[in-house]
């Protein structure tokens, strides 16, 4: 009986999995596309209230309102026109309702405040994301330049 009852539970979980990782990868992808565009006009659509941001630097902002305040602002700035593209993507479920992507994403040409050129830079960026109400939502990302 309990032998049914575990094909039962995988059956069901993989089926899950094959539809949460495609709504995952469209938050990464919606996260992606704003970046491109640097104003992030529709993180309300796929962001927690309470989304902090890890950036490159080892600063953090937390809350939506203040990630998207830096974010705009640096967009405004050095990443004017910045676009990144995804090389990779990882999707691991650490819950139903948790799951963790690790992407690459290899940057457009940039410079930075102190003048350093930054060219075919790729950077790994794991996100988090909860399900909340039926929704993936990313609720954490941090991004580290892969040397």
């Amino acid at each position: 009986m309990s032998f049914i009852v575990i094909i039962f539970i995988a059956c069901n979980s993989s089926a899950q999995t094959t539809h949460d990782k495609a709504l995952v990868r469209k938050v990464v992808s919606d996260f992606q596309n704003d970046f491109n565009k640097g104003n992030f006009k529709n993180a309300s659509l796929y962001t927690t209230k309470n989304w902090e941001h890890l950036n490159p630097g080892g600063g953090i902002s937390i809350g939506r309102e203040n990630v998207l305040k830096e974010v705009r602002v640096v967009h405004e700035k050095f990443l004017k026109g910045v676009s990144m593209t995804t090389e990779s993507i990882t999707i691991r479920f650490i819950a139903p309702t948790v799951a963790i992507a690790d992407v690459i994403h290899k940057m457009s040409n940039f410079t930075t405040p102190d003048g350093k050129l930054h060219v075919n830079e790729r950077q790994i960026k794991t996100y988090i994301m909860v399900k909340e109400k039926g929704k993936w939502l990313l609720t954490q990302d941090q991004n580290t330049v892969i040397m």
